[in-house]
C-alpha cells in the first residue's frame, strides 16, 4: 500500500459525471513522475481505469484504497517515463 501523501485529492462524488473524467486526467497530467492521486468516488472507477489503459498505457499504477459499497477510492500513480 502507498503510503505517501497524495498530491491532490479529486473528490468527483458532487462533480457533473461528463466533468469527471476531464477533471481527473487534468490533474493526472500535472503530476510529477512517482507522484499519485487521490480520486474518491461513488461508485467503482472500472470505466476510468479502461481509459486509462487506453490512453496512457504503461503510464500509471492503479491501486484501490477503498472499494465500496458507498465510497471508492484509488490512488492513481504516474509511473516514471
Amino acid at each position: 500500500m502507498t503510503t505517501n501523501q497524495a498530491k491532490s485529492t479529486v473528490d468527483v462524488r458532487t462533480i457533473e459525471p461528463r466533468e469527471r473524467h476531464p477533471l481527473i486526467f487534468n490533474t493526472f497530467e500535472a503530476l510529477e513522475p512517482g507522484e499519485f492521486l487521490l480520486l474518491v468516488n461513488d461508485h467503482d472507477p472500472a470505466p476510468l481505469r479502461y481509459q486509462f489503459e487506453a490512453e496512457r498505457t504503461n503510464q500509471f499504477d492503479w491501486e484501490y484504497i477503498e472499494r465500496g459499497p458507498e465510497v471508492w477510492q484509488v490512488h492513481i500513480t504516474r509511473k516514471a517515463a
